[in-house]
């Protein structure tokens, strides 16, 4: 070795500090590194696996909230639905019942109306009756006269001028044969002036001449199935039928 220059002790010496420094190296400083270096891995994952529970809980919150909302927006949908429905459904039966009370109200006045109406027309009938009844009884009296029946005749034949006796007046009616009756026998002037006045305007071939005291006074004329009553008769039996 002394050939080779190496000095066996001062190597031995060296060899030992080496194995003292790596030794001490290894005891001081590696270990702990190493140690330090997992504890740090392991802090590390433990991070890791920390943020990925927590990613996992946030997505399970974000989902169930998700859920949540979705089954309060049905439920609150739903609530309005009902809502709606009640108020509409309240909403009829108040119009149902306003309508029902409306109808109720005018029957009510409708039935006060046609029973004041019942009661004044109750109370004027006896009145009307009365007069009319004496009106009819003056004037049978006096068409019993006969000035009083060759009056009601030109009466008869002035309301036909002035179109206060309604006419017979009908182009269908031309061709058929007229009667013509009174209470008393006609005039020869009277006769003559019912085929002027009269008969002329539906162009009657010709009249027949009838006296029927039943009639009371003024003159019935009958043209085919037309018949035009002016007639006292005729005017009482108005009145009756008016009565009823």
């Amino acid at each position: 070795m002394a050939q080779l220059g190496i000095n066996i002790g001062f190597l031995i010496v060296q060899i030992i500090v080496f194995i003292i420094v790596f030794l001490t190296l290894n005891a001081w400083v590696y270990r702990p590194f190493v140690e330090l270096m997992d504890k740090r891995r392991k802090t590390i994952a433990q991070g890791l696996e920390d943020a990925r529970v927590a990613s996992d809980a946030r997505f399970a919150a974000e989902k169930e909230a998700e859920e949540i909302q979705a089954r309060a927006n049905q439920k609150a949908a739903q609530i309005v639905a009902e809502a709606k429905d009640r108020a509409e459904t309240a909403a009829r039966e108040v119009k149902a019942a306003s309508d029902a009370e409306a109808a109720r109200g005018r029957e009510k006045a409708l039935a006060e109306i046609e029973e004041e109406r019942n009661r004044v027309l109750g109370d004027l009938r006896g009145e009307v009756a009365a007069l009319a009844i004496a009106a009819a009884q003056k004037l049978v009296g006096e068409s019993l006269d006969e000035k009083r029946q060759h009056a009601l005749i030109d009466e008869f034949f002035a309301g036909m001028k002035s179109g206060r006796v309604a006419a017979l007046g009908d182009a269908g009616l031309a061709g058929d044969s007229a009667v013509v009756t009174s209470a008393l026998p006609l005039t020869k002037s009277e006769q003559e002036a019912v085929q002027r006045d009269v008969l002329s305007k539906v162009g009657a071939k010709a009249v027949t001449f009838k006296v029927d005291p039943s009639i009371l006074g003024g003159l019935v004329v009958k043209v085919g199935d037309k018949v035009l009553d002016g007639s006292v008769a005729g005017r009482i039996e108005g009145l009756r039928q008016s009565l009823r």
